[in-house]
C-alpha cells in the first residue's frame, strides 16, 4: 500500500497538535478559576501585625514598626518563614531588600516582580504596605499548592525602609553610598542595613539592571478615600504623581505689638497667611486632582506681643501632571509678589525638590482591569497621590499598581483599616494579573 507523503505529513501534525488543544484550554481554565487562601491572608496580617504592637495593644491599636527597629527585624523574620511555607528561599540584597524567586518554566525569559513593604510609620496602622507583602507571598504560595508553573520566572519582592523610600531608590539606582550617614529613627542607616541583614559595604550590589525583569506589579491600599466613597472594590493605578517642593521665607519687620500702628506694620505672617490662602485659591481654581499643601511653618521670634519678622514655610504641589504642577509653582510666585507689595514684606520661594511622575503601563493597566472582569469586580482609574516603590520600579521596567479601599480615606495611622474582603479582592486580582502577563 502506498502512502501519500503529504496525508502522513498532515496525519502526524493533527496527531501532534490535536489533543493539545483541550489540555491548553483545561490549563487557562483551571488558572482562571485559582484563588487565594483568604483566611490564611488574614491570619498572616493579624500575626504580623504582632510586631511593634503597643504593649497591651490589640490589632485595632496600630503599629510602630519603623525601618531597622527591633520590631521590623521581628517582622522580617515572620514575613521570612512565612516565605518558606511558601516553598521560597528568601535572601536579602546589601539594601535589606527581601526577594523570594520561584522558577518558570523557561529560565531564559525576564521575571516579574511583585511585591511591597512592611516597615510603618510610627504609630500607624496594619494595612500599608503589609497587604501587598502578605498578598505576594500568597501568591506563590497558591500557585505552589496547584501546581501551577508558569512560563515567565516569578519573584517576589519586601523593600527595606520603604517608608523614607530607600531600599527601592537603591535598587533602581536613585541613591548611592552617602546615604549610609544618613539616621532614621534614631538608627545610622550603615547600622541599620547590618542590623537587618544588609551589607553597605557591597550597596552597588543591591542595582537591579534596567529591563532585568519583564515588569513590576504592586498591590497597596488607597491610602485616600476614592475607592471607599464610590464603593469600588480595585483602583487601577494611572501613575504616581509629579511633587514639586519649595522653601518660602517672608521678611517683615519685627516690632513692639502694642506700639506699632496697623498701618505701619510689615507683619511677615500676615503675608503667609494670604500666602497660603493664594495656594488654595491656585489649586483649587481648576477641576482635577492635583492638591497643595502648606504643612510646615514657622514664625520668628515667635512671641505674643511682637508683630512678627520673619516666617519660613513650605509649600507642596502634586499631580500626575508635571506641567500642571509647575504652572501652579508659576502663578503661585506671580501671586506671592503681589501680597510681597500689599504687605510690606519681601517673599523668596525656592524650589527644593523635584518628583518626577511614574506613569502606569497602558497595558499592565488593561491587564488589571480584565483581571478584575474577570472575578466580577468593578474598577476605577485613580493617581496615587502617594510615593510607593512601584515609581523607582518604573525606572527600569514597565509598572503597575492594584488599589483596593481605605475605609474613611485614613492611612498612616492606627485607625488605618481596609476590609478583609478587600485584602482577598486584591490579592486575587494581584494573582490573576500575573497570570495573564506571563501568558502574553
Amino acid at each position: 500500500m502506498r502512502v501519500n507523503r503529504r496525508e502522513l505529513l498532515y496525519g502526524m501534525a493533527a496527531a501532534c497538535v490535536g489533543p493539545a488543544v483541550p489540555t491548553l484550554s483545561i490549563a487557562l481554565e483551571k488558572q482562571a478559576g485559582l484563588r487565594n487562601d483568604a483566611v490564611r491572608l488574614r491570619r498572616r496580617l493579624e500575626e504580623l501585625s504582632a510586631y511593634g504592637r503597643p504593649a497591651g495593644g490589640t490589632f485595632a491599636d496600630g503599629v510602630s514598626r519603623v525601618a531597622y527597629s527591633d520590631a521590623d527585624v521581628a517582622g522580617r523574620n515572620y514575613a521570612m518563614n512565612a516565605m518558606r511555607e511558601a516553598e521560597l528561599k528568601p535572601r536579602i540584597d546589601p539594601a535589606g531588600n527581601i526577594f523570594g524567586p520561584r522558577a518558570g518554566a523557561d529560565a531564559s525569559l525576564p521575571r516579574i516582580l511583585f511585591g511591597s513593604h512592611i516597615d510603618s510609620v510610627p504609630n500607624g496602622g496594619n494595612f500599608d504596605g503589609d497587604v501587598g507583602s502578605m498578598s505576594a507571598i500568597e501568591v506563590m504560595q497558591t500557585l505552589e499548592e496547584h501546581h501551577v508553573t508558569t512560563k515567565h520566572p516569578l519573584e517576589m519582592v519586601i523593600w527595606s525602609n520603604e517608608e523614607n523610600l530607600v531600599g527601592s531608590p537603591l535598587a533602581a539606582g536613585g541613591l548611592d553610598g552617602s546615604v549610609l550617614s544618613r539616621v532614621y529613627n534614631g538608627i545610622r542607616m550603615e547600622d541599620g542595613l547590618r542590623k537587618i541583614g544588609g551589607d553597605p559595604a557591597r550597596l552597588a550590589e543591591a542595582r537591579i539592571a534596567p529591563h532585568s525583569f519583564c515588569c513590576y506589579l504592586e498591590l497597596h491600599i488607597e491610602q485616600g478615600g476614592t475607592l471607599d466613597q464610590a464603593k469600588i472594590p480595585i483602583g487601577v493605578v494611572e501613575g504616581v504623581v509629579s511633587i514639586d517642593e519649595y522653601q518660602v521665607e517672608i521678611h517683615g519687620f519685627a516690632n513692639h505689638a502694642g506700639t506699632t500702628p496697623m498701618r505701619e506694620r510689615r507683619n511677615a505672617l500676615l503675608a503667609a497667611a494670604k500666602l497660603i490662602a493664594a495656594v488654595q485659591d491656585v489649586v483649587t481654581r481648576e477641576p482635577g486632582r492635583q492638591v497643595g499643601t502648606v504643612g510646615q511653618l514657622q514664625v520668628f521670634p515667635n512671641a505674643h506681643n511682637v508683630v512678627p519678622g520673619l516666617v519660613k514655610h513650605s509649600i507642596e504641589l502634586r499631580d500626575l501632571s508635571a506641567e500642571k504642577v509647575a504652572r501652579m509653582g508659576d502663578e503661585i510666585q506671580r501671586r506671592a509678589q503681589e501680597i510681597a507689595q500689599e504687605t510690606g514684606t519681601e517673599i523668596q520661594i525656592t524650589k527644593v525638590d523635584h518628583h518626577p511622575a511614574a506613569m502606569a503601563d497602558p497595558e499592565i493597566q488593561k491587564t488589571i482591569e480584565e483581571a478584575a472582569a474577570g472575578l466580577g469586580l468593578k474598577t476605577m482609574r485613580l493617581p496615587s497621590g502617594a510615593g510607593h516603590d512601584a515609581q523607582w520600579m518604573a525606572r527600569l521596567a514597565p509598572m503597575g499598581m492594584i488599589f483596593i479601599p481605605s475605609i474613611g480615606g485614613i492611612s498612616h495611622s492606627p485607625k488605618e483599616l481596609t476590609a478583609w474582603r478587600d485584602c482577598a479582592n486584591g490579592a486575587n486580582v494581584l494573582l490573576q494579573t500575573i497570570l495573564s502577563l506571563d501568558r502574553r
